[in-house]
C-alpha cells in the first residue's frame, strides 16, 4: 500500500538539444523538483525532497593531451613534495591525471586526513566527490545505527514478547490446525527473543575497580532486564534452529519451517559487528526478515507440504489478527517498518496490512475461524497481490530441464508469503535477480571464462553472478557498457534481451520514483558522476580513464550503500540448476573543486530529505542534526564553487580559503563520529549463487591520492592533490560471508586484484 502525492516546479524553456537526464552541449540546464510526497500503511513518512535547477554555460579553460611537464606552473614544487615515478608521469601526461598509492600513509581508512595533510604541505587541495559521499554514508550508517540500538532493540523486543506470550495463549485455547499454527508461532517468537536477548558474556561486568565501560558491551543487569520462557513444548525446535543460526553454514531445512533456509545470511556484518546488542539484534531482525510463511507447499519438505502451507497462512493470519487487535503492538511494528522504509524502501513480500485486508474481506466483522475453506479462500485472495520480484533464496529452489525464465519465475512465484519484517525490495537486488541464470541463458562467448561464468548444477555454463557494472549500466554509465562487453560478461545467449527490458524500465522512473526513499536517492544521486563529460568540462573529465574512475568511485559509495543496508536489503540469489624546472611562482597556487554540480545538487537534496525526515519523526539526536546540516552547508558551497569553474569565472580568496582549509571544513561533519565509523574499509555481500554456494563480495579498501592537472582562468595549469575511494569486487564461499573485520585482515595480507578498468588511471 503506496500513497504518494507529487509536485514538480519545471525550469525555463529549453533551447538547446538534451539528452534523457537534462544535460546539453556546452550547456549544463537541469529542472528543478519539488516531490512532497507521504508512504503509507498507517505510518506516516514525510518525504521531502527539493533538487534545485541548474543553467551552467559549460566553457572550463582546457588543454591538450598528452599534457607536457613545462606546461605545468607548479610542477617542480609539487614533484618535490609528491614524487611521481616514469609510469605515473607517463598517465599524468596521457590523462590530465592519475590515481596513487597514498603517499603519507598507504593504509589510509580516514578519507578526511588527506586534506589536513595537504594544507600542511602546501599542496593545493583538490577537492573530491569521493570524499563527500563518504562523507553522506557516514551520517546515513551514524543514524541508522543509533536508532536502532536506542529506538529499535527495545521495541523489537516488546513486540515479540507480546506476540509470543499471544501464541502461548492462542495455542492452549485452540485445537486442529490452528492449534499447530499457534504452537509454531511460539516457537518462532522465541526463537527471536532467543536472538535478542543478552548473554552473560555480553553484558559490562557490575564490579570493574577502574569505572571502565565498554560500550561494545550490554549494560550492568541487561541479563535480569531481557528475561522469557521457551515454552517447553518449542523447546527443542527452537533449539535447533539456534544451532543452525550459529553454525551459519549455508542451506539447511528450517526444524520450524520445513523449507530450506540460507543460514549464512545470520553472520553479523557491516556497523552490527559494533556491539553485542546491535550483533543479537541483527541475527533477530535477519530472521524476521528472511523467514517466509508460505502461501504454496511446493517448497516445503515434508509429508503434506500441502498442509503445512495451510498451517503456515494460518500462522500469518493469527499474527496479523494480533497487531490487528493491539493498537500499541500494531504501533510498534509501524515505527519500525516506517523508519526503515525511509531508509530503505517497502517489503518485496506480503506483510500484516495485506493479511489483515484480505482476512477482512474474507470474515468481515465475524468471528475468524480458520478452516480449511476459510484458508483457501485467505490463499485465493491474496494470490492476487503483487508477489516477490526478488528471489531472495527461500526454498533454495532448484530448476531441471530445460531452464527457462518462466521456470525461474514460478520458483519466484512459489516463495510468495508472510515475513513479519521482510527484507526490502532494492533496485540493483532486482537487477541482478533477473540478469543470472535461466533468465539469461547458456554462455556464448569465445575467450576465457570471465567473472560472471559458472557451471550450474545441471552442467551449463551460465551467468551465475551479477556484477556492480550491471546497476552502473543501468544508471547511465557508457563505460560499464563497455566493460561488460569487452570483458565478455554479457556474453550470455539472452543477456542483452533481458538488459534491454530492465533498461526500459528504468527508463521510466521518473524524478519522484527515484526519490522515493533514501535508498534510492542515493542511487540517484550517482547518475551524473556516470555521464559523459563532453566540450566545456575540465579537460581531464573528457578522457575515458575520467569515466573509469567516477565509475569506480560510484561503485565504492554503492558499496558503502549496501554495507550500511545488509540487515534490511533484499539480496538477490541464482537459482539453483542441477544436471621538468620552472621560474618561481608569481601568483599564489589555489585548489580546485571536481566541477560537477549537478552532483554536489542531488547530494545536497538527499541531506535535506535525510535530515529533515528524520527530524520529522522524531529519531534525530541533536548530534546527528548538527552534523547533517554541517554538511548541508558544504554541500551548496562546492555547488556554488563548481558552477563558477565550469563557467571559467575567477573564484574568490574566500572561495580558495575554503578549498585550502576544506579540512577543517569537515570537522562538523564528522564530531563526535568514533574511528570505526570514519573508516572507509567496509564489505558487503550482494549476491549468493546456489550452484557454486559463493557470494558476490564488494569492498571499498584504503584510500588513495588523486593527482590531477587543472587550468585556471589566468591560462595556468596547475597540479593539485585529493583522496579517493578504492574498489574491489571478487567471490568468497557463502558460509565465510566477510566482515569489516575480516575485509580488513584480508586487505593487509592477501588482497583481491582490483578491477580491470582501473588499470586505466591507476599508476
Amino acid at each position: 500500500m503506496l500513497l504518494i502525492f507529487v509536485f514538480f516546479a519545471g525550469c525555463s524553456d529549453q533551447n538547446t538539444e538534451q539528452d534523457a537526464l537534462g544535460y546539453a552541449a556546452n550547456i549544463l540546464k537541469t529542472e528543478a523538483v519539488t516531490y512532497s510526497g507521504v508512504l503509507g500503511q498507517s505510518a506516516s513518512l514525510p518525504i521531502n525532497y527539493n533538487l534545485e535547477a541548474l543553467d551552467v554555460e559549460l566553457k572550463a579553460p582546457s588543454y591538450e593531451l598528452p599534457l607536457q611537464r613545462d606546461e605545468i606552473s607548479n610542477y617542480e614544487t609539487f614533484s618535490t613534495r609528491i614524487p611521481l615515478d616514469a609510469s605515473a608521469l607517463e598517465m599524468l601526461g596521457k590523462n590530465g591525471f592519475v590515481v596513487i598509492e597514498n603517499p603519507y600513509n598507504p593504509e589510509e581508512e580516514d578519507i578526511t586526513s588527506m586534506y589536513v595533510t595537504l594544507k600542511e604541505e602546501e599542496i593545493p587541495v583538490f577537492i573530491t566527490t569521493d570524499s563527500l559521499l563518504h562523507l553522506y554514508h557516514i551520517q546515513f550508517d551514524e543514524t541508522l545505527r543509533q536508532i536502532e540500538e536506542n529506538e529499535f532493540y527495545d521495541t523489537l523486543w516488546e513486540t515479540d514478547l507480546a506476540l509470543l506470550e499471544a501464541s502461548v495463549k492462542e495455542y492452549n485455547s485452540a485445537s486442529g490446525e490452528e492449534k499447530e499454527a499457534a504452537r509454531r508461532n511460539a516457537a518462532y517468537f522465541a526463537v527471536a527473543l532467543s536472538l535478542l536477548q543478552p548473554k552473560f558474556a555480553q553484558v559490562q561486568a557490575a564490579d570493574d575497580p577502574y569505572g571502565f565501560v565498554d560500550e561494545a558491551l550490554f549494560p550492568v543487569n541487561s541479563v535480569e532486564k531481557y528475561q522469557f520462557e521457551v515454552p517447553s513444548y518449542v523447546k527443542e525446535e527452537v533449539e535447533a534452529e539456534l544451532a543452525l543460526i550459529e553454525a551459519h553454514e549455508g542451506f539447511v531445512s528450517s526444524p520450524i519451517f520445513l523449507y530450506e533456509e540460507d543460514y549464512s545470511q545470520y553472520i553479523p556484518r557491516g556497523h552490527y559487528t559494533r556491539s553485542e546488542k546491535l550483533q543479537n539484534y541483527f541475527k533477530a531482525f535477519m530472521w524476521h526478515g528472511r523467514v517466509s510463511m508460505l502461501l504454496k507447499g511446493e517448497l516445503i519438505k515434508s509429508e503434506d507440504p500441502a498442509k503445512d502451507a495451510r498451517i503456515q497462512t494460518i500462522q500469518a493470519s493469527l499474527i496479523s489478527s494480533k497487531l490487528e487487535n493491539s493498537p500499541s503492538l500494531l504501533e510498534n511494528w509501524d515505527k519500525i517498518y516506517g523508519i526503515t522504509a525511509f531508509y530503505v524502501g517497502f517489503f518485496d513480500d506480503l506483510g500484516p496490512y495485506e493479511y489483515m485486508e484480505v482476512m477482512d474481506q474474507v470474515f468481515g466483522n465475524g468471528e475468524r475461524e480458520f478452516n480449511e475453506t476459510a484458508i483457501e479462500e485467505l490463499k485465493t485472495a491474496l494470490a492476487e497481490y503483487q508477489g516477490p520480484k526478488i528471489y531472495g533464496g527461500t526454498g533454495n529452489c532448484v530448476l531441471q530441464p530445460p531452464f527457462t525464465p518462466e521456470q525461474a519465475d514460478q520458483c519466484l512465484e512459489n516463495t510468495t508469503g508472510f515475513r513479519f519484517m521482510g527484507q526490502r525490495f532494492i533496485p540493483d537486488s532486482y537487477v541482478f535477480s533477473n540478469l543470472v541464470g535461466a533468465y539469461t541463458g547458456e554462455y556464448q562467448g569465445e575467450k576465457e571464462e570471465p567473472f560472471t561464468f559458472v557451471i550450474s548444477g545441471a552442467g551449463r555454463p551460465i551467468r551465475g553472478f551479477p556484477r556492480g557494472l550491471d546497476i552502473m549500466a543501468l544508471l547511465g554509465s557508457e563505460r560499464a557498457v563497455f566493460w561488460l562487453d569487452e570483458l565478455n560478461d554479457s556474453s550470455y545467449e539472452n543477456y542483452s534481451v533481458q538488459y534491454a527490458n530492465i533498461e526500459t524500465e528504468f527508463s521510466n522512473f521518473s524524478a519522484a520514483d527515484w526519490n522515493r526513499n533514501l535508498y534510492w536517492s542515493w542511487l540517484y544521486s550517482l547518475q551524473p558522476l556516470l555521464k559523459d563529460y563532453g566540450e566545456g568540462y575540465p579537460t581531464f573529465m573528457q578522457t575515458d580513464a575520467w569515466q573509469d574512475k567516477e565509475l569506480s568511485t560510484s561503485l565504492a559509495s554503492w558499496t558503502e550503500l549496501r554495507h550500511d543496508t545488509i540487515l534490511y536489503a533484499k539480496q538477490s540469489y541464482t537459482i539453483t540448476e542441477t544436471s621538468m624546472p620552472m621560474p618561481p611562482e608569481e601568483k599564489p597556487v589555489v585548489g580546485y573543486v571536481e566541477p560537477v554540480p549537478d552532483f554536489y545538487a542531488r547530494l545536497l537534496a538527499l541531506t535535506k530529505m535525510t535530515n529533515h525526515g528524520l527530524d520529522e519523526m522524531d529519531v534525530l539526536d541533536s548530534g546527528s542534526k548538527s552534523r547533517l546540516t554541517e554538511l548541508e552547508g558544504i554541500l551548496s558551497r562546492l555547488q556554488a564553487i563548481s558552477e563558477k569553474e565550469l563557467e571559467n569565472e575567477e573564484l574568490t580568496e574566500e572561495d580558495y580559503e575554503f578549498i585550502k582549509n576544506f579540512g577543517d571544513q569537515l570537522e562538523g561533519v564528522i564530531t563526535d563520529v568514533d574511528e570505526k565509523a570514519r573508516k572507509t574499509t567496509v564489505v558487503a555481500d550482494v549476491h549468493t549463487d546456489g550452484n557454486t554456494e559463493v557470494v558476490l563480495e564488494e569492498g571499498v579498501g584504503y584510500v588513495d591520492m588523486l593527482v590531477v592537472a587543472y587550468k585556471l582562468p589566468d591560462g595556468r595549469i596547475l597540479l593539485g592533490a585529493g583522496p579517493v575511494m578504492s574498489y574491489y569486487e571478487f567471490k568468497q564461499p557463502m558460509e565465510e560471508r566477510l566482515t569489516d573485520e575480516k575485509w580488513r585482515e584480508m586487505l593487509k595480507e592477501n588482497p583481491p586484484e582490483r578491477p580491470e578498468w582501473s588499470s586505466s588511471y591507476i599508476s
